[in-house]
This record gives C-alpha cells, structure tokens and sequence, in this order.
C-alpha cells in the first residue's frame, strides 16, 4: 500500500512539475504587465508569431496596450512598446537586463560559433578602430575599388555602348555589393607582377560570385535555422554550407590573401591572443561574413526600387550626385576617367543619406532582445512602473512600435525620400504626444547592442547607390510594377526581403 501512495505522489508531483514547466501556474502578479499566454502550453503563441510576427505583435498591442508579456515556445517575452522607454531597456546595465545572454545562443545555433566573454569588446574595439574615422576613410577607397571592379570591368563609353540591359534587381544589387563588401573585408587574390593582376581580378570576380551563390542558399534557409525549426533534409544543408563557409572564410586561406582589412585581421589575432582555438576562429570569420554582408544588398535593393518608382526622388537625387560630383572635380562625361568617390563626397549627400534611412525606416525591422537577469523596474511614459521578472526576456520590435507609427511618421506606408531632413538640408526632429523622440528609427538597434558596423554598412550602401545614379540610366522594366510584399519569415532578422523579384534595365549615362 505505501509503493502504491508513493509512486501515485511521484506521479502526481512529475505531472505537476511538467505543468509548471509548460507555463499552467504562471500568475501576473500586481506590478507586472498583462500577461498572455495563449492556448497552447509552453508553446503559447510561437505559431502565431512565426507566422508573421508584425500583425501579431500588433494585435497583442491593441488587446494590452504598449507593454504585454506573452509566452513563445517555452519563454516568456514582455514586448515594450512605448519609444519614450527605450533608453531605459538599451541602456540599462548587464547585471539586470543582457543582450548577449539571448545573442550568445543564437549565434552559436546558426553559425557553429562558440562566443567568449571577450567577443564583444573585440568587435567593439575593432570596429571603432576601422570602420569609423579614419579607419573608414581607408575602407571606402578599398570598396569603391571593388565595385568597380565588378561593374565596370567590360563596359567602355560611346553611343553604341549605350545599350539597354536588363537585370533582376534583387539579384543584381544583392550580387554586387556583398561581392564588394566581401573582397574589401577578406581580401583580394595575391599577383605577383603587373602581367597577373588582370588575372588576380578575374579570380577575384569569379570567386567572389561562388561565394555569392553559396552564401544565398544559406540566407534562404537562415530565419528557420534561427527559429530552430528547418526540416531534416534543410537542416542537412545548413550543416553543409556551415562547414563550406568554416572552409571557404578559413584563417589560412584568409592570410593567403592580399589586401586583408584591418577589421578582419585584428579580430582574428585578438580571439587567437584570448586563446580562442583556430577551428573556432574559422566560424567566427562566418559569423562576420554574414554581419556585415546580410542586410547591406536587400536594403540598396529597395533604395533603388524606390527610386525608380518615384521619379521626382530619382532627380532629386541624381542631381544631388552630380552636383557633389562637379564641385570635387569629378565631373561625368564621355571619355572622363572613373569617379573617384572619397568619405568627404559621401559627406556632403543630405538627400541620399535621408532616403537610405527612409529605406531603412520602410524595411528594416530587428527585435531586440534582452534576457531579464533580475526583477527590474521600467515605468512607462503613462507614468504607469511596471516589474520585469527575473528568468523572462524583454523585447523592442521598432519597426511597430516607431518606424511605422503614424504618429510619428505621418503616412508610414509612403516612401518619401526627403522624410528625414528639413528644407535647409538639417536633419530633422520627430515628435509623439508632442514629445521629442531620440528613438525614432532604430535599424541597427541601440545602446550596447547597436550594429557597431553601421557606418561602413552605410557608406557601402551609399558607394553603390552614388555609381549606379552617375553611371546609369535606370528603370523599371514594366512601369507599372507593383513593390513586392515582404517576406514575413524575416521578421525581426534585419532588412526584409521581397516575395519575388522584379526585373529592371540599366544603360550608360555617356
């Protein structure tokens, strides 16, 4: 009799702790915000939210207002949506809220990558050092050297070169800058002698454009590998382009290469000296690969779609090209020699600068999460001060919350290529309930997290975009094409992508 009152108490203790462990037993307690934990244990609203997270984020919004804690897949994330507390969240110290917690486990899922205490600081220190100031300016000659490289490598000027030519632009924009990001960062093929560097170039090109195509298989299959949820057969496949890439970015081969960037090489010596194991640094070169060169292409795609269904925007900003241009002495015209674009030229383009953010502002859409290392207060711009708990996970999605907010960004839906600057050419404030906001467009996140390579990705961006306006002529195939629909799988993963392509055509100018 007692076995049986024994193992009937066992029984009963296991079904209540698998209970608890499924989220039954959860109770907001009075400080918290509304709690939501959806139908479903444990799994609460995952399917909901893999679905398309935007339209669901928005509704749990309209149900709870602009703070709600909801379960996802055996975590609970409370989603602040008030701007005005953003700079609490992002600048809130690591012993309460930590960014890397969430992002050392994803990291290590999608990518092989084990990060250690110092990853960080590593990229951090790096990234100041080579990719702002005048480590920047280094980095722009490097990668307008490259774009022409593989722009212009076979065109000559002259009317019968004046020929219409037609592309996917997705694939065409997407293509080229990852290509010229890529060979910038990692290096170019070594030549000895003036007779092998036109044979150097053509390896670099066709190397390159393998590691495009590779690279696109792996960016298809990425948000589900993120979302740890790839069928065997796909799963099978990242597997292999993982070990592809660990091979292809290798520290090896990288030191075999000419013309290697500070920001490569620093990192890869700095994790060597920390004791990081060679084999672990070759994945590390991956996780950098797709950084700095998942987001730039998709974003110069939609620019240029952009542009070219709002011609007045497509004038204005040629103009502006032209105009910056002509006052550096880089006039376009037949026979001239190729531009020669510095970080002082791209300095002095408020209107590219404004439509890339409005770009940005229209696609880009990260969610930035933070792991809830203790029970921590928030108070809201209401005034209403809410208890994060300890164990959840606190989560901004902008491009809801800010970026598409009609309040502050009046017809959200609308690119308007000169949103973001006043008529004197001064960047202009934003306001909610009459409020100035810092936080009014966040692509590459904030505080501790922010994207620390964001002005090269900008400036890559803008090197692009600047060639493409001075050398072409450029429009839609049909006239009449409607902007794609997003792809909502990539919610919360950086710059979204179209559902299809569109096609386009291109000539020169001269």
């Amino acid at each position: 009799m007692a076995l049986w009152v024994v193992l009937l108490c066992t029984l009963i203790a296991s079904l209540l702790g698998g209970l608890y462990l499924l989220g039954m037993f959860r109770r907001r307690r009075p400080d918290e915000p509304p709690l939501d934990k959806g139908t479903i244990p444990w799994l609460g609203y995952v399917l909901d939210f893999r679905k398309d997270s935007s339209e669901f984020l928005k509704r749990m919004q309209r149900k709870h207002g602009d703070i709600f804690t909801v379960l996802i897949g055996g975590y609970y994330f409370t989603f602040v949506m008030d701007p005005f507390c953003f700079g609490a969240i992002t600048k809130e110290s690591r012993s309460k809220l930590d960014f890397r917690t969430f992002a050392s486990k994803l990291v290590q899922q999608v990518f092989g990558y084990k990060p250690i205490e110092a990853s960080h600081s590593i990229i951090h220190a790096s990234s100041t050092k080579h990719l702002m100031g005048d480590g920047l300016t280094v980095m722009t000659q490097a990668t307008l050297e490259n774009f022409q490289k593989l722009m212009f490598f076979n065109l000559s000027s002259g009317e019968e070169k004046r020929v219409w030519q037609e592309d996917s632009l997705f694939h065409y924009c997407y293509n080229i800058v990852f290509r010229a990001g890529y060979l910038a960062l990692y290096g170019s093929e070594p030549h000895q002698g003036a007779d092998n560097k036109e044979k150097a170039i053509e390896q670099d090109r066709i190397h390159s454009n393998q590691v495009f195509y590779e690279f696109r298989k792996y960016d298809r299959l990425f948000p589900r590998l993120a979302s740890a949820v790839l069928p065997p057969k796909e799963k099978i496949e990242a597997e292999r382009l993982k070990r592809l890439f660990w091979s292809t970015l290798a520290v090896k081969k990288t030191w075999q290469k000419d013309n290697i960037s500070g920001w490569i090489r620093d990192q890869e010596q700095l994790l060597a000296e920390n004791g990081v194991p060679e084999y672990m640094r070759d994945r590390f070169m991956f996780v950098l690969l797709w950084a700095s060169q998942g987001n730039t292409g998709p974003t110069a795609f939609w620019l240029l779609l952009y542009l070219m269904k709002h011609p007045e925007a497509m004038k204005a900003l040629k103009d502006e090209v032209d105009k910056v241009s002509r006052e550096n002495g880089q006039e376009m015209k037949p026979g001239s020699p190729p531009v020669n674009i510095t970080r002082d030229m791209l300095n002095q383009t408020p209107l590219l600068d404004s439509a890339l953010e409005e770009t940005l502002r229209l696609v880009a859409a990260p969610i930035l999460v933070r792991a809830v290392l203790q029970d921590t207060s928030l108070k809201m711009s209401s005034g209403t001060e809410y208890t994060l708990r300890k164990g959840d996970r606190v989560a901004l999605f902008p491009h809801v919350s800010v970026q598409m907010n009609p309040e502050i960004h009046p017809d959200p839906h609308e690119f308007k290529y000169d949103r973001f600057i006043n008529p004197d050419g001064t960047k202009k404030d934003f306001y909610k309930n009459g409020k100035r906001l810092k936080y009014f467009n966040m692509p590459w996140g904030a505080g501790v997290s922010i994207c620390p390579g964001r002005f090269f990705a900008a400036t890559e961006m803008k090197l692009f975009v600047f060639l493409m306006l001075s050398y072409y002529d450029l429009e839609l195939v049909n006239r009449e094409e409607e902007i794609p629909a997003i792809d909502v799988s990539r919610w919360g993963f950086g710059t979204m992508h179209p559902v299809r392509d569109v096609q386009f055509r291109y000539r020169l100018r001269f």
